[in-house]
């Protein structure tokens, strides 16, 4: 593993490094957040998994999320959200698909499928190297924005045993019926949609195992809001299934980082309340 950079902040330390995968053959970038509480010990971490076009920069520079994560002392690792420089055809043409787009699945059609492969390396090669390298507990959460959102749905809803909360905000809700999503998963995983409904939040909540609560802000004024995140779809899902998604829509407020920066506080209690149980700090 390359450190890239390591900045003191809030006490703690936020870093960038990269690493060799062996999921996309190629060099991951990763951000991370360590509270100063890992002086004493690990600390249990949140993944926070960005949007389309997004890097691992994003979340960390722009979420405003740090202050508090160094308060609760919850670590923060923010993926890339694909791999990059494979210089595949088509993998540049378009902003919602391939560089910076990987939707958190793992590709099946060539060329896609010896290196697009978010799903495994965030589910398993991503933790497993944070918690060898950093004082990073077994015990982890699973949030995201947009595209992010989705994956963060899909992988603690298909992969409950390795993750023990979810939130999201704005997330792809249900992705095999809006533009991005099809046009991604056509791409990804080939044109038999009975494959794709493993990467689709409401779909898997109706059969998941997933114990804990489901947290999902949504921005009223979002101009996505229709006609590709429809968490609506979700909730219903979930009501229909017996689980309660928590669906919150915020009056006023659009897709961007000014909404995620609003509501990311609500978020890390969510997930600090699951991680630490009766451990949390008081007053939170």
């Amino acid at each position: 593993m390359q450190t890239i950079s390591e900045q003191a902040c809030f006490g703690g330390t936020a870093g960038f490094y990269k690493h060799a995968s062996r999921e996309t053959g190629t060099d991951m970038r990763f951000g991370l957040f360590l509270p100063p509480q890992v002086r004493n010990g690990t600390v249990p971490a949140l993944y926070f998994l960005a949007g389309l076009t997004c890097t691992e920069e994003t979340f960390l520079t722009k979420g405003a999320a740090l202050r508090l994560a160094a308060e609760l002392g919850l670590a923060l690792v923010a993926p890339d959200t694909s791999p990059r420089g494979l210089n595949l055809p088509g993998e540049t043409d378009d902003w919602d698909f391939g560089a910076g787009a990987g939707f958190y699945v793992d590709a099946t059609q060539a060329p896609w499928a010896a290196h697009y492969r978010m799903y495994s390396y965030v589910n398993r090669e991503l933790p497993d190297l944070v918690q060898a390298r950093f004082p990073v507990s077994e015990r982890r959460g699973i949030s995201g924005h947009s595209m992010g959102g989705h994956g963060a749905l899909v992988l603690a809803l298909g992969e409950s045993s390795r993750w023990h909360s979810v939130s999201a905000l704005a997330p792809i809700c249900n992705p095999c019926a809006v533009p991005w999503g099809q046009k991604a998963f056509g791409a990804y995983l080939g044109p038999d949609q009975s494959g794709w409904e493993a990467y689709d939040a409401s779909r898997l909540v109706q059969t998941s195992t997933f114990q804990g609560s489901i947290l999902v802000d949504q921005g009223a004024s979002d101009k996505f809001l229709e006609t590709q995140l429809r968490p609506e779809t979700l909730r219903k899902a979930g009501d229909a299934s017996g689980r309660t998604v928590q669906l919150r829509l915020q009056a006023g407020y659009d897709h961007s980082y000014w909404f995620v920066q609003s509501f990311i506080g609500d978020h890390l209690r969510h997930h600090s309340r699951a991680l630490f149980g009766s451990a949390m700090p008081e007053g939170y």
